[in-house]
């Protein structure tokens, strides 16, 4: 009990960070399997924490030690309210099985359940066991349960609220199970049962929601060599389902694990999901992303292709990473990370041909117009950016000489034409030479 009032205080001592990301949508440490909530005016994301491992069997392996939650109101900025559950606060939980997998949460009767898998300890214990954690607030602090749910034995919790009340709980571990929840949402009220109608092969991580009548039961599935995203629908929430189709091809970076949530926010969906952006030679070592996603009139999902970009509105006096582009030319213009060494420092824009060009959408210059730009620049032999809105053909707000330099080097240019409203901002290198981008900020 101490070790757990302990947890519960540090909570609430945690310095809470605010990020400023596109995709990867946290930036300072891998955030995988994202299980995405609307709570209180709020987009809510509870995802699982990858970690290099510090145990010689999980080197090769996924490692997770604890949970954190984060929050926004608008999708750009993040704010990252700490470790809310710990492997070595959960009674049932074995504290060095660093196996604290996907996780999922709800609000019902006026408590928010969050959900979670992991290796319960004790002498003979094997696989995986789900629990819950109750909260007052969806930050926290939660406080576990002392035992797992009986009669669950998986991973990847997923807890669906049909209108009438009744909850859901889907798992997957040998097959796809789902299982009425009782009203104190720690007991199952009916037997397990499998999940019908899905294709064959390897599938886990399952999500369920309810849109206009129709229930949709999504998944990663093993199709060919690495994990996509699919999904069945039905008309009750226990199916039979009928296979649709595929949400998201296999991932681009050969990330072998996809794992999502989708979610409606402010009138529009939007799928969570991860990738290895922050690790490419490790894929167990994973990154949060958010795209937007739509529906055909006949309820069918549109496959959602994965971008850089993401989604929300950048403000133009903020840091504008480049590099999380909308578009590239087809030549000259290439992204890499600003330090191989160490990743998390994120990426840069290079253009190295007359013409390149960067193109990077939804940049809000507000009502007031700007003055000037700014950016941080480096260039072997010199060169000159131009900057335009609109197109690759449209007005040219200001024109940036960039020296010859060695090091990153902050440079400033007046902004030529009052720019009020939001644009899609061009980036452009005129004439000879090469210049890398880590930002550009209008002030």
């Amino acid at each position: 009990m101490k070790n757990k009032r302990l947890f519960l205080l540090s909570a609430f001592l945690v310095i809470i960070g605010t990020l400023k990301a596109q995709n990867p949508i946290i930036t300072d440490q891998f955030t995988a399997d994202p299980t995405a909530k609307v709570f209180e005016g709020k987009m809510y994301v509870y995802p699982s924490h990858d970690i290099p491992s510090p145990i010689e069997r999980l080197k090769e392996w996924f490692c997770m030690a604890d949970y954190h939650v984060f929050s926004s109101d608008n999708l750009v900025d993040w704010t990252d309210h700490g470790v809310i559950l710990s492997q070595e606060n959960v009674p049932w939980v074995a504290p060095d099985s660093y196996s604290m997998w996907a996780p999922e949460c709800v609000y019902k009767n006026g408590k928010y359940y969050f959900y979670f898998p992991s290796t319960p300890k004790g002498e003979g214990k094997r696989g995986f066991s789900i629990g819950v954690a109750i909260a007052d607030k969806p930050y926290g602090p939660f406080t576990p349960q002392a035992t797992p749910i009986e009669g669950v034995n998986g991973i990847d919790p997923c807890v669906l609220i049909d209108k009438d009340g009744q909850a859901y709980i889907y798992w997957s571990g040998r097959g796809m199970s789902v299982a009425k929840l009782k009203d104190n949402m720690l007991e199952l009220a009916s037997e397990p049962m499998q999940i019908q109608g899905l294709p064959e092969g390897f599938k886990e991580g399952p999500f369920a929601f309810e849109r206009n009548g129709k229930y949709y039961f999504t998944f990663p599935w093993v199709k060919e060599k690495t994990e996509v995203l699919a999904y069945a629908m039905g008309d009750n929430p226990m199916g039979p389902f009928e296979f649709k189709g595929i949400i998201m091809d296999e991932s681009p970076t050969d990330c072998w694990t996809n794992h999502h949530s989708l979610v409606e926010y402010k009138g529009q969906w939007y799928l969570f999901y991860h990738h290895n952006d922050y690790s490419p030679e490790f894929d167990k070592n994973r990154s949060a992303r958010v795209d937007s996603l739509f529906f055909n009139p006949d309820g069918t999902i549109q496959k959602v292709t994965p971008t850089l970009r993401g989604v929300g509105i950048t403000d133009a006096r903020k840091e504008i990473q480049l590099d999380r582009y909308s578009r590239l030319s087809n030549q000259g213009a290439a992204i890499d990370y600003l330090n191989q060494a160490n990743k998390f420092e994120g990426w840069k824009t290079l253009l190295s041909k007359n013409g390149a060009w960067v193109q990077y959408n939804r940049v809000n210059f507000g009502e007031s117009t700007p003055r000037k730009v700014k950016t941080r620049v480096t260039s072997d032999n010199g060169g000159t950016l131009q900057i335009r809105i609109n197109g690759t053909n449209g007005p040219v707000i200001s024109e940036i000489k960039v020296p010859k330099t060695d090091k990153w080097t902050n440079i400033e240019s007046p902004v030529r034409s009052a720019q009020t409203g939001i644009h899609d901002l061009y980036v452009s290198l005129k004439g000879s030479g090469k210049v890398e981008i880590d930002w550009i900020s209008f002030q």
